[in-house]
């Protein structure tokens, strides 16, 4: 449907996009995410031909952006992070204006409006202005004028931006719906909002691809997807010696709470194991009292955060495919520190990923 293909775009010195290269079928939700300023919206923007590319190429089913605009554009409804809305002007008199921006036939025209101000819950406002609606009711007439036309592909850059949490609820709800006659594209740095309404994501960091999957997917193949936390108390041999005997087991990392006076120990497991009971007898034989246990899954806020930290660091070099998340880099410290010092150390407190 969609096939962007070695996608550029510069500002003078400054590339906001580069090299990126995906395809988009029909009949999905995907989530174009990134954090803010890694070329979403630019990307959005040369997608639809609002702004050219420097390099590479756009087709939208099998026109050329550029080349075919008008043939091209008949197939993209668009909103944009502020809907492109005239605050004069009635609900339904912008309404009409879109549809005849669109060349929309005489004889469906009305027809088309009513369905689609019906869909996106605006009939009510029709003759009000647009000015004196609400922040979520204008997110709707901006919505309704991208689905005017029924475009086979709709795209919408970040269309929850600013709504509380009844309207974000409600605007999920319609996208979701959308996708049983259309091709979805969904700009949000919010993940929360992509893991509940995409069903492929598209992970985006300083313009450039860093991954691209489901959300499961991406969740599951990230290192440490299944592994389970604990504190325990013992002696430190005594206590690995037991759990690396446990089937299933394929790491073990500890580092020592001198305040709880207790082993925080990390197992990494098979994928789709639960080896929780294992654990407790193995622990009781060993007479290693349990305080503390908890299955601990890699989440898709887990795996943005290691592939776009991971992007700034490397400067731009591919990342290894076997992602760590990112709370247990201090177990890993603390294992460094404890090793070099030939002691335990106080284990430092885990730090929380900035999802800003």
């Amino acid at each position: 449907m969609i096939e962007v293909s070695n996608l550029v775009k510069k500002y003078g010195d400054h590339t906001a996009v580069d090299h990126l290269s995906f395809q988009i079928e029909k009949g999905k939700i995907y989530g174009f995410l990134g954090p803010n300023g890694a070329g979403k919206s630019t990307t959005m923007n040369m997608i639809t031909g609002y702004i050219a590319s420097t390099e590479g190429k756009v087709m939208i089913d099998g026109y050329d952006i550029l080349e075919e605009p008008e043939a091209a554009k008949k197939c993209i409804g668009y909103l944009p992070e502020m809907p492109p809305l005239y605050f004069d002007m009635t609900v339904l008199e912008y309404m009409k204006f879109a549809a005849d921006l669109k060349k929309i036939p005489r004889n469906q025209k009305d027809k088309q409006i009513k369905e689609v101000m019906d869909m996106v819950k605006i009939t009510d406002m029709k003759d009000r202005l647009i000015k004196n609606l609400s922040k979520g009711y204008r997110q709707r007439v901006g919505l309704a004028q991208a689905i005017l036309g029924y475009p086979e592909v709709i795209i919408l850059d970040e269309p929850t931006v600013g709504l509380d949490p009844k309207q974000i609820i409600e605007i999920r709800d319609l996208i979701k719906g959308l996708k049983q006659k259309h091709t979805v594209i969904l700009s949000s740095h919010i993940l929360s909002e992509v893991r509940a309404v995409c069903d492929y994501v598209l992970i985006i960091s300083h313009g450039k691809l860093v991954a691209s999957d489901t959300p499961d997917n991406l969740e599951r193949l990230a290192a440490g997807s299944n592994s389970l936390l604990m504190k325990v108390k013992g002696e430190k041999d005594t206590i690995r010696k037991a759990l690396e005997t446990i089937e299933g087991v394929t790491g073990v990392e500890m580092s020592y709470d001198s305040d709880e006076k207790l082993w925080k120990t990390k197992l990494s497991i098979q994928e789709n194991v639960d080896i929780r009971e294992k654990v407790f007898y193995a622990m009781a034989k060993a007479n290693c009292p349990i305080y503390e246990m908890q299955v601990k899954r890699v989440s898709l806020e887990d795996v943005f955060l290691e592939l776009t930290e991971g992007e700034k660091k490397s400067a731009g070099k591919p990342e290894s495919s076997q992602w760590k998340p990112v709370e247990d880099r201090s177990l890993e410290e603390e294992q460094t520190q404890e090793e070099k010092n030939g002691e335990p150390e106080k284990a430092s407190d885990e730090k929380e990923g900035d999802q800003s």
